[in-house]
């Protein structure tokens, strides 16, 4: 029986979900990768020419909780209890709260982006408590930091994020089990490329992928990659409201869906 690590990877079809698992898999983890597009999934697995023993993908939707607790289930039925769980399945998506279509945005924005991360984790919480060990990852953003013109459904539920991940920490200290919350910066993905604004220190998916995995192995609780915009988004913690908003005046907004 393969004895090498597991990690269980959500959102692994494309932009940091494809870079994680391609990190973790050179890393010589075993991989449980998770998308809607599980078949354009498994064509990149093989592609990349990642043995079939060392990699299971699990079609699956995170906004569908029995989909994405069942993938969880399947995992631990197929391959092991994983040591490391990223819920990395994320949209972001501009809105104007004047506009009635945009409440179900924001609805997709929250079942995808918060309870889709709850979902992620629900599976493996329990067994993991009872081993005594194991890593829960949230990814979050540099954007839950602070609230920002047009993104208040992206900008919210990566704050909801952070909250989140920080009160499950808590939880799950005593058992031995941690929680590792990530928040990127601009990092060249999909999500990224619609964007109309400048995109301080953009860094490529890959040098992410690099950078989470230290931080992952190294168990830390809370860090910004690239580590500049954590810097960038204190400042902006720190401005006073006026100076804040006069700062923003002008910026340009998140595309909103269709535009």
């Amino acid at each position: 029986m393969d004895r090498a690590p597991l990690v269980f990877i959500t959102g692994a079809s494309s932009g940091i979900g494809q870079a994680l698992a391609m990190r973790f898999h050179q890393g010589g983890f075993r991989l449980a990768l998770v998308a809607r597009r599980a078949a354009e999934l498994q064509a990149w697995v093989q592609a990349q020419g990642i043995d079939a023993s060392r990699a299971t993908v699990y079609a699956a939707d995170v906004r569908d909780t029995a989909s994405i607790t069942g993938a969880g289930r399947a995992c631990i039925a197929m391959q092991g209890l994983p040591d490391v769980v990223i819920a990395n399945a994320g949209i972001s998506i501009g809105i104007d709260t004047a506009v009635a279509d945009d409440l179900e945005v924001m609805r997709a924005l929250y079942e995808t982006n918060n309870l889709g991360m709850t979902a992620t984790f629900q599976p493996f919480v329990g067994p993991m408590r009872e081993r005594r060990s194991g890593t829960l990852v949230g990814i979050a953003s540099v954007a839950g930091i602070r609230g920002l013109p047009g993104h208040g459904a992206y900008c919210s539920s990566k704050a909801a994020v952070i909250s989140y991940c920080e009160s499950l920490r808590g939880e799950c200290r005593p058992h031995g089990v941690k929680v590792v919350t990530l928040l990127p910066g601009y990092i060249d993905t999909p999500l990224t490329r619609q964007n109309r604004y400048a995109m301080p220190f953009l860094m490529p998916p890959a040098d992410f992928a690099d950078r989470a995995f230290k931080a992952i192995a190294a168990g830390v609780s809370y860090r910004v990659i690239p580590w500049p915009m954590g810097v960038v988004a204190k400042l902006l913690r720190l401005l006073p409201n006026r100076v804040f908003d006069a700062v923003l005046v002008g910026r340009a907004r998140k595309p909103r869906q269709g535009e």
